[in-house]
C-alpha cells in the first residue's frame, strides 16, 4: 500500500509504477499485457502516461485489454474505451491491432463476452506456460465495494471458469447491460493495482482491507486475487479511515 498526498501525486506515482512494470515485462518476456479500468481515478493515470511517457515506455510492445465495459457504442460518453482512448490511446504509439476493446455494441452481449473469452484463451496459450495472461491489471473501487462490473450480489462473483461474462446491474441506472472480466481472469495476472481517491471511498477501502476472512462476498473488491501481488495506491483522503496498523503493514 502507498498513500499519496493528492490525486495528482497518486496519478504521477502510478504512471511511474506502470512504466517500470512495462519495461520489466518487455525485458523479461518481450511484451507488456495490461488491463485498463474505467473511472475518474484511472483517467488521471492515463493522462499522466500520455503527457510524460511518450518515449520512456515500450508502447509498441504493449497490448491493452479492458476490465469491463457498458454495452454501449465505442463513442458513447458512458464507454470505458472512449475515456481511455481520449485520455491515453490516441496520444501514444500503441499499434491499433494491440488494443482489444470489449465490444459493447454487439448484440446479444453474451456474444461479445464469448468473443473476448476466446481472445483471452489465445493470450494464455501464447504465454510462458504459467497460465498468466496479464502483466498488470488496473482497477478502481466503488463506494459499495464493487470493482470492474463485479457488484455485490452479482452472479458473476460465482463464476469459476469463464473469464468474461455479460450481466445486468439490477436496480441501478443507466439501464444497460455490462461486460466484465471475472475473478478467475483477474487472478491470471502478475499484479493487480487498485487506484483509489476521494473521501467518499475511505469507508469502503477500510472495510475491504480489514475484511476477515478476506474475500467478503458483500465486498467484491476484497475477492480480487493475483498470481503475484495486489497493490493499493491511495490518496490521503481515501486512506483517512485506515488504522495505523494497516498503514504500517
Amino acid at each position: 500500500m502507498r498513500v499519496f498526498s493528492s490525486l495528482a501525486t497518486l496519478s504521477s506515482g502510478a504512471a511511474r509504477h506502470v512504466a517500470e512494470r512495462a519495461r520489466d515485462a518487455v525485458a523479461a518476456r518481450g511484451r507488456f499485457t495490461w488491463v485498463l479500468a474505467g473511472g475518474h481515478t484511472p483517467e488521471g493515470l492515463y493522462r499522466k502516461l500520455a503527457e510524460r511517457y511518450q518515449t520512456d515506455f515500450p508502447w509498441r510492445e504493449s497490448e491493452v485489454f479492458f476490465g469491463d465495459e457498458r454495452c454501449v457504442p465505442a463513442g458513447s460518453p458512458l464507454s470505458n474505451y472512449s475515456m481511455a482512448r481520449d485520455a491515453l490511446l490516441r496520444h501514444v504509439p500503441i499499434p491499433a491491432g494491440r488494443v482489444h476493446r470489449l465490444r459493447g455494441e454487439v448484440r446479444p452481449p453474451s456474444e461479445a463476452a464469448a468473443t473476448y473469452r476466446r481472445l483471452l484463451d489465445r493470450l494464455a496459450l501464447r504465454g510462458d506456460g504459467t497460465g498468466v495472461r496479464f502483466d498488470l491489471v488496473v482497477l478502481g473501487i466503488g463506494p459499495d465495494g464493487h470493482t470492474a462490473s463485479l457488484f455485490p450480489g452479482s452472479s458473476a462473483l460465482r463464476e469459476r471458469q469463464r473469464t468474461v461474462v455479460a450481466l445486468r446491474r439490477s436496480g441501478q441506472p443507466p439501464w444497460v447491460p455490462r461486460l466484465t472480466l471475472t475473478l478467475p481472469a483477474f487472478a491470471s495476472s502478475r499484479e493487480v493495482l487498485f487506484l483509489v481517491a476521494g473521501e467518499e471511498k475511505a469507508d469502503v477501502v477500510a472495510r475491504v482491507l480489514r475484511a476477515r476472512p478476506p474475500g467478503n462476498p458483500n465486498l467484491p473488491a476484497s475477492r480480487i486475487r493475483s498470481a503475484g501481488s495486489v497493490r493499493w495506491f491511495l490518496n490521503r483522503s481515501a486512506a483517512s479511515h485506515l488504522s495505523k496498523g494497516l498503514l504500517s503493514s
